[in-house]
């Protein structure tokens, strides 16, 4: 039995404004599902389903099941409400189990650089090649110890099993330089008085 969430897709046999607007009255999402060559095909999906998966996850894999018949499918772009946050609308690529495809995954910053210093996040996603059933949450960033001056580049990162950086080796993804001196002034107030609740909790 596959992991992967499934959602129940509607074929959608009325189109526009009109139509996506009595879809959401009923509580569904218009979307699109495209991907191997095949003609773009218009399915109405839960709502709330829906948005439970895309909530937490950048890139969910999706098992979409289309009059009986069940199709892998990867959630490419999610239009969302600017006031209300529902979702307005979805695509959906095709994808098969073994086949690689082309997405952004988030970078996370782990660790702390040396005192008195400071990182900047030079690329906030990374444009990998990764199998559909095994595409990373995030890739994690160490800057641990890392002094002013100090670079990680995309071929300093530690990539799983199969995927692939579609980026120049040598970009930047963190840089360290000094903290300018406000900044090491409020760095050196919190590390005295993280240093003086210690001390009282003593």
């Amino acid at each position: 039995m596959s992991d992967n969430p499934v959602l129940l897709a509607e074929e959608r046999s009325e189109f526009g404004k009109g139509a996506a607007r009595r879809a959401r009255r009923a509580g569904k999402v218009p979307t699109v599902l495209y991907g191997h060559g095949a003609e773009p095909r218009h399915l109405d999906v839960p709502g709330h389903d829906l948005f439970l998966i895309v909530r937490g996850t950048k890139n969910a894999l999706v098992e979409l099941k289309i009059e009986g018949k069940t199709q892998l499918a990867l959630v490419k772009d999610v239009q969302v409400h600017p006031v209300r946050r529902d979702i307005l609308h979805a695509d959906f690529l095709a994808v098969k189990a073994g086949e690689k495809v082309d997405v952004e995954v988030p970078v996370v910053v782990v660790g702390e650089a040396a005192p008195g210093t400071v990182h900047s996040l030079e690329e906030f996603t990374i444009l990998v090649k990764a199998a559909a059933t095994s595409i990373p949450e995030n890739l994690e960033v160490s800057i641990e110890g890392l002094e002013a001056g100090s670079a990680v580049h995309v071929s300093d990162l530690k990539l799983p099993a199969g995927v692939e950086v579609e980026l120049d080796p040598e970009t930047v993804i963190v840089a360290v330089q000094e903290a300018a001196a406000e900044e090491a002034e409020e760095a050196a107030e919190e590390a005295v008085a993280e240093g003086d609740a210690e001390a009282a909790a003593e």
